[in-house]
């Protein structure tokens, strides 16, 4: 996986990876245009569509219905360090659904790779680049 980010300007960034792009802005309250998602509700919404995605799939699977399928994340945003806390994922199906197909639902969509990924926490490692100062 690659994904590249270019500063565009004022606080607002593009990410680009396989020819996709989206935009990130922040609030006007927080110095920016609102011309597109911050970064945490990119992170819910990444969050939102893993899920999605491993919830159509066990649904599809076991010839339930998908159409009406909502995914709502909510999270706090928290401090000392800044970050995102207490995340809460919501499935929601317009179709009635057995309570044994409620949980295998669960264990699916807890099963997606950002699922995952928070709850088994990466490896991140930072690096600087910039052109050699003349002396």
């Amino acid at each position: 996986m690659d994904v590249q980010v270019t500063y565009q300007n004022g606080v607002k960034f593009q990410a680009s990876c396989r020819g996709h792009q989206i935009l990130s802005d922040q609030s006007l309250d927080s110095y920016g245009q609102d011309e597109g998602m911050t970064p945490p509700e990119w992170f819910l919404s990444s969050l939102g569509a893993c899920v999605g995605f491993y919830a159509v799939k066990y649904l599809e699977a076991r010839h339930l219905a998908t159409s009406g399928l909502e995914i709502a994340v909510t999270a706090d945003k928290v401090t000392d360090p800044l970050r995102i806390d207490h995340i809460h994922i919501q499935v929601k199906s317009s179709m009635p659904i057995e309570p044994r197909h409620q949980k295998g639902l669960e264990r699916a969509v807890d099963a997606c790779i950002i699922h995952n990924t928070l709850t088994h926490p990466p490896t991140i490692t930072t690096e600087v680049l910039s052109p050699a100062i003349a002396e």
